[in-house]
């Protein structure tokens, strides 16, 4: 079974909700341990009578840090202690709510690229069940790493949505072929021969709610404004709703009975109930939670690296990479 290393002291409510999510990630069956200074991990495993096991780090990176020189400097922080867990092997993947920056350049650094990977990306699960990916790592891309994006977002599609041939769209102004930047159009020659993409060609942002692709590639800066739109277009829907049933006693009734679709409807555009986001094309599994994440989203970050190191995510997207174009 997969050993998650945990960074318990990232985060704004580190080390608490995070010892208690892993808490939560353990009974569930995760196999886990945290990485932070014992001295104030080791009370709160104790008032729950849970015993999960230490490793002790004596230095925290904060979020006002400059990462990379953080990394260098804090040799003894919580969050390369947990990336040097996995790039041992006594660990099979890492989470961390702390610095994202910081969490990247372990990743990246301590961890290891995989053979060919010039810019690991940061991939998100949608509500609707689409990868997103980069979502925020790099925020411009040439076409092959575009390219590389594919394969990763293939791979973790299959791997976390257990699709046979996930579809692979573009990200594109519009559908037609020739539409785009020239690094669009370039990316598009590409990740059309790569060997077992499925690639569906360009999408636009609407086909988030369609059935056209299950991954969308595109850089991290279009990416992340595609995401945050997103979710002010779900806020907005929410806002709406409450706005055009407020008042209208007559639709009691029907809303107690739609009480529960709505609940599962709230509970979808949770961004606890994924829990955090992929790092993808590094030799291990690294999965980046919220700042704010409280334990039930530490305990779905873990459950999100136990399976993808339990499905063998890394190796995979090795696979896929060794068929795909260098750099042009």
């Amino acid at each position: 079974m997969s050993r998650i290393a945990v960074d318990a002291m990232g985060g704004d409510r580190a080390p608490e909700e995070i010892v208690l999510g892993a808490v939560a990630a353990a009974d569930a069956g995760a196999d886990v341990v945290l990485v932070g200074d014992a001295h104030r991990i080791s009370p709160i495993l104790e008032a729950r009578q849970a015993e999960l096991p230490v490793v002790h780090a004596s230095e925290v990176i904060d979020m006002a840090d400059d990462p990379t020189t953080a990394l260098r400097e804090k040799k003894d922080a919580s969050v390369s202690v947990a990336a040097r867990l996995v790039a041992s092997g006594d660990a099979q993947g890492f989470v961390s709510a702390g610095s994202t920056g910081a969490a990247m350049a372990a990743a990246a650094l301590i961890v290891g690229r995989l053979p060919g990977v010039t810019r690991p990306a940061i991939a998100t699960l949608m509500p609707t069940h689409k990868i997103v990916l980069d979502s925020g790592a790099n925020l411009t891309a040439r076409a092959d790493q575009l390219a590389q994006f594919a394969v990763m977002g293939s791979a973790l599609a299959s791997s976390h949505l257990g699709l046979d041939r996930p579809r692979v769209g573009l990200l594109n102004i519009g559908e037609e072929d020739g539409k785009g930047r020239d690094v669009e159009k370039e990316a598009h020659r590409l990740i059309g021969a790569i060997p077992g993409i499925n690639f569906v060609g360009n999408v636009e942002g609407r086909d988030l709610a369609t059935a056209t692709a299950d991954v969308f590639v595109t850089d991290g800066f279009t990416g992340n404004v595609l995401l945050k739109t997103a979710e002010g277009a779900a806020l907005m829907v929410q806002t709406l709703l409450a706005e055009a049933i407020a008042g209208h006693r007559e639709l009691q009734d029907l809303i107690a009975r739609l009480a529960p679709a709505l609940s599962d409807f709230r509970r979808r555009l949770d961004p606890e109930t994924v829990g955090g986001a992929h790092l993808l094309g590094v030799d291990g599994v690294v999965v980046i939670a919220h700042g704010s994440s409280s334990r039930v989203a530490i305990a779905n970050a873990i459950s999100m690296a136990r399976e993808g190191a339990n499905n063998g995510l890394p190796a995979k997207i090795e696979q896929g990479l060794a068929t795909t174009p260098t750099r042009v």
